[in-house]
């Protein structure tokens, strides 16, 4: 390591450390803030940068004198009367000096990751406290039941293919449960850390990551019940159903990467021309909203259930691209996306990552499968709302399903595609 590289370090150390001890100066640390948070992370970088010329000793006996003077601090401020309330600074020290000795022995990327994430994590804390008092009995117990069960049934699927058509891969499979469920967890965090903070634009926008369905019925009810305006309840319905299209562009990066370039432009005008809707048909007194009652994503059950459909949805595919012709393809597509777009969207693109489909193919078995999903939402308006909130909504996906059609039959490609599919 020349010199340059090691200043280059040493500085990286510094502006993590700074960055850390500047939250915990504002919050009132305890034993630590702006000044000694810097020191903590260049001493760790020191241990880390000896050890390489003196043995790993020099990095183990630098972190225990610090854990000790952690103690020693401690002592002195009971002794004195003014015990800390918690432990977070004293771990948050030993942390930043790991992450200043990971400077110099791995990828100075990490070392930032975790110190940005630790800053983040100190600076949360009303939050994060808000949300796990928000959270109920059942909300736990499903994250944890979840959590057990991918860290210890994941490791020990088989992960090879099996059944028909050789698409069913048991490991694969859950892996794609785990990518759904966290995409919704997310959402669901959101929706329990914002409250009716977030307003009518992110009841959306959430609603949308979570399911579009779900938020649909429950703000068709609202309208049926008088609980929410009819433009309230149409700018939220509609931006759901725009953010649906990000939701698929990020099933597709993480599946199948070399597709997305294929797929974002159609997709993205697809969220366009039902955000445009949105925009113009937007209720500006509807500022705050109750999050829309959605069930924790991370429930077993639930996840059994998509793991399910997923497996059902592939084997159709698969057996509509070898059977059938690609009009038998699109109404396969079209049947999917009325019981579950997500599984649609990662079975093709999965399909499309072994070379089993073509990728023009992949966005437009997704767009079909999204149409069919609007026009299931519309008949959920239809009963469960009233005849305003289906006229608000109903130009926008008569819109967007002539815009989708349009993509779908006159876009670059077809041609060459029905040529492969028959």
């Amino acid at each position: 390591m020349d010199l340059v590289d090691i200043f280059v370090r040493l500085g990286i150390a510094l502006g993590l450390g700074l960055l850390v001890g500047l939250q915990r100066e504002r919050a009132a640390g305890g034993i630590a803030g702006f000044r000694t948070f810097p020191l903590v992370t260049l001493s760790g970088a020191l241990c880390a940068e000896l050890s390489l010329g003196f043995g790993g000793w020099v990095l183990a006996a630098g972190f225990l004198a610090l854990a000790a003077l952690v103690v020693v601090g401690n002592m002195a401020s009971i002794s004195a009367g003014d015990p800390s309330p918690g432990i977070t600074t004293e771990v948050a020290v030993l942390l930043m000096f790991a992450v200043g000795a990971f400077l110099f022995v791995g990828p100075p990327q990490v070392a930032v990751a975790v110190a940005a994430a630790t800053a983040v994590l100190l600076q949360l804390k009303q939050e994060l406290h808000g949300f796990a008092a928000r959270l109920g009995e059942e909300d736990v117990r499903a994250v944890m039941q979840f959590a057990v069960v991918t860290l210890i049934v994941l490791p020990i699927l088989p992960n090879r293919a099996y059944g028909p058509y050789h698409v069913l891969n048991p490991r694969q499979i859950w892996w794609m449960v785990v990518l759904i469920v966290a995409l919704s967890l997310a959402a669901y965090v959101g929706y329990k850390l914002l409250g009716t903070r977030g307003g009518t634009w992110l009841a959306g926008i959430l609603g949308g990551l979570v399911s579009s369905t779900a938020t649909t019925v429950a703000y068709a009810r609202r309208v049926s019940a008088g609980d929410a305006g009819v433009g309230v309840a149409a700018q939220v319905i509609l931006t759901a159903s725009a953010i649906v299209y990000l939701r698929v562009l990020v099933m597709i990066g993480v599946v199948a990467a070399p597709l997305l370039a294929r797929a974002a432009l159609p997709l993205l005008l697809m969220m366009a021309t039902l955000g445009l809707f949105a925009l113009r048909g937007g209720d500006r007194q509807g500022v705050e909203q109750e999050p829309t009652p959605h069930s924790n994503p991370t429930e077993l059950r639930t996840a059994l259930v998509f793991g399910a459909v997923f497996a059902l949805v592939l084997l159709a595919v698969a057996w509509a691209k070898q059977r059938l012709t690609s009009g038998g393809l699109f109404a396969v597509a079209g049947l999917s996306g009325l019981v579950d777009l997500d599984a649609l969207t990662l079975s093709t693109a999965q399909l499309a990552r072994r070379g089993g489909l073509p990728g023009d193919l992949v966005w437009r078995l997704v767009v079909c499968g999204s149409l069919a999903n609007l026009l299931f939402k519309a008949v959920v308006v239809g009963l469960w709302g009233n005849a305003a909130l289906l006229r608000r909504i109903a130009l926008a996906w008569a819109v967007a399903l002539l815009v989708g059609a349009a993509l779908v039959v006159a876009a670059p490609g077809p041609q060459a595609l029905l040529r492969v599919f028959g």
